[in-house]
Parts: structure tokens; C-alpha cells; sequence
């Protein structure tokens, strides 16, 4: 499969970009700026492009933006996105006294990019630290995707079963994406409570 990683450049994107070369997908390093694109994907052994020549050529582009950037970026790639499945991993957080919170926004970022593109958008990943991502090993945790198209979702399973030792877990309709990207706030304020590196197991399944 070949992957576009738009925003790429950032640690998650290129810790993300490295797991998916060493589970045999075809990579691409997205960012607007070409020679900056170059540079990321040199470091972990792909190509790089500018976002809109990243999506273009890819089976399935993942979103790896900063929240904030998240949108904007979508519906500027709307056009070279066309019909490929996305893949959103963004979760907004609000850094507060009492810890880490989620956004008082009614609707997931995974479902406004819906609205701003003709691509079937799925969403997952937002357990997946960065910095578990990166290890030499494959962390040991589940990976968590929701979304309403079946093969963009199958899509996104085969290549979520690459980056984790553990299993990819189907969370329903792309409105379970509130509650997945709410999930990062609960994992970061665990990780600065008890100094790790947490991440998710579900149990009980078959």
C-alpha cells in the first residue's frame, strides 16, 4: 500500500512514517514545504513531497498534522485528496491547571474533516504515542479505529496491524471518534501521573 504521511515532518508523522516502511508499506512524507519534506524522509528512509503531490499519489493518506492545523489542511488538500480514503489521528487538548482536558467541541476533528472532503474519513491511532511508535519494538497495545466506510476502515486495519504487536480494534461509526480523540486526554494525564508511557489493551475479545 502506498501511504502519503501529510504533515509528516512532526515526531508522530515520522514515527508513524518509520513503522509503516518497516511493516513493507510504500511511504511518502508530506509536507508544504518540499525541501523540508525531503529532509524528514531522509531520516527514516522514504520519499518526501510537498502534501498535495503526497496525497495524489496515494491508496490511503493519513493525517498526521497537529489538531490545530488538522482542518485547514484537509479541505487545502480536498482537491488532491479526491476519492482516497483518510486516515485522522489528530485529538484537540486543552492544557488546564487541574490536567489535561478534552474539547468542549460537540463534534470530533475526524468528523469535520468529514465534512470538508469527498474521502471517506476514518479515525484512530489516538492512543499511539509518538514515542511508543518510535521504539525499536512495536509497542504492545491496541490500536483503536472507528469510521462508516468498510474498505476505508479495512484499509486502515491492514496498516494498523503493522505498527502495533497488539490488535487493531473496530470502535464502531465515525461518531465513536468524539470518545477516541477524548481517550488521548485520559492517556496523556495517566502518563504525567504515574511517569509512563501507557497505552491501551482491550480485554475480553476473541
Amino acid at each position: 500500500m502506498k501511504v502519503a504521511v501529510i504533515g509528516g515532518t512532526g515526531s508522530f508523522g515520522l514515527a508513524c512514517a518509520r513503522r509503516l516502511r518497516e511493516a513493507g508499506h510504500d511511504v511518502v512524507i508530506g509536507s508544504r514545504d518540499a525541501a523540508r519534506a525531503a529532509a524528514a524522509a531522509a531520516e527514516v528512509g522514504v520519499e518526501g513531497a510537498t502534501n498535495a503531490d503526497a496525497a495524489r499519489a496515494a491508496d490511503l493518506v493519513v493525517l498526521a498534522t497537529k489538531a490545530e492545523a488538522a482542518l485547514q489542511t484537509a479541505g487545502e488538500l480536498r482537491e488532491a485528496i479526491g476519492a482516497t480514503p483518510v486516515l485522522s489521528v489528530a485529538a484537540e487538548l486543552r492544557f488546564a491547571p487541574e490536567g489535561v482536558l478534552p474539547t468542549p467541541e460537540a463534534t470530533s476533528i475526524a468528523e469535520r474533516i468529514q465534512a470538508v472532503v469527498d474521502a471517506p474519513v476514518v479515525a484512530g491511532l489516538h492512543s499511539l504515542a509518538a514515542r511508543n511508535l518510535g521504539a525499536e519494538e512495536a509497542p504492545d497495545e491496541d490500536a483503536l479505529v472507528c469510521g462508516d466506510d468498510v474498505d476505508a476502515k479495512a484499509l486502515v486495519t491492514e496498516l494498523a496491524e503493522g505498527m502495533t504487536s497488539g490488535r487493531v480494534v473496530d470502535c464502531g461509526p465515525l461518531a465513536s471518534a468524539r470518545a477516541l480523540e477524548g481517550l488521548t486526554a485520559v492517556i496523556v494525564n495517566v502518563n504525567k501521573r504515574y511517569r509512563a508511557h501507557a497505552g491501551i489493551r482491550v480485554t475480553g475479545l476473541r
